[in-house]
């Protein structure tokens, strides 16, 4: 495998280097911890079962009226 050359990474790390940093995002304040039984506010994520993501998005709104429980399992579909 060859090494870049070091004409090619001196303009770009001054590039890098000169370039104005940008302005500072305002920050979004996080949302308020929700109250035991309030009702959850409307939220879209994707589903998935055993075979893969659907290609549909789920809301929440599609069960209103229904008990729903959701599940994570952050290590699902990993090596570890």
């Amino acid at each position: 495998m060859s090494r870049p050359s070091l004409a090619l990474l001196v303009p770009l790390a001054a590039a890098l280097v000169a370039s104005p940093s940008p302005a500072p995002a305002q920050e979004a304040k996080p949302p308020e911890p929700l109250q035991v039984g309030v009702a959850a506010p409307d939220f879209t994520l994707l589903g998935a079962t055993r075979y893969g993501v659907l290609r549909a998005p789920i809301h929440l709104s599609d069960f209103k009226g229904k008990t729903v429980v959701l599940a994570f399992f952050y290590k699902a579909r990993t090596k570890g």
